[in-house]
């Protein structure tokens, strides 16, 4: 890239990044997902709906399951709008301690830009499945 021209961002690598880091976020320490939310944020959960970073935190949080592990198994992105956004869609199996069959899920998040090079879920749509 030459001296003087904007960076352009990899929306795929962006994509895993951010994929990465909620995921480990989620399986190692679920309160701290809040700071990837905001007060516009929104989560679809089993047919329910919550807005705000506050109540969806604590939605994920009163999740039956005290640990998991999420084994990701594919990530795809698409841009969204003129302002930077992300649609991300994952697919994956969650795994239980106690000999559980894994569960199997796919979720989509609308990513928004933040700040340079960082993002915030704008909505979250996630379903569990067998």
């Amino acid at each position: 890239m030459a001296s003087g021209e904007p960076h352009q961002m990899d929306p795929d690598g962006a994509a895993k990044a951010f994929v990465d880091h909620y995921y480990t976020t989620f399986d190692t320490n679920r309160a701290a997902v809040e700071g990837l939310f905001q007060e516009g944020s929104m989560l679809t959960f089993g047919g329910e709906k919550f807005t705000g970073a506050a109540a969806i935190t604590a939605k994920l949080t009163s999740l039956e399951f005290s640990s998991c592990k999420h084994h990701v198994t594919t990530v795809d992105c698409q841009p969204s709008g003129p302002t930077g956004g992300m649609l991300v869609f994952v697919s994956g199996t969650m795994h239980f301690g106690g000999g559980e069959p894994p569960l199997k899920f796919f979720q989509v998040f609308h990513l928004m830009p933040a700040e340079p090079e960082n993002f915030y879920v704008l909505n979250n749509y996630r379903v569990n499945y067998e």
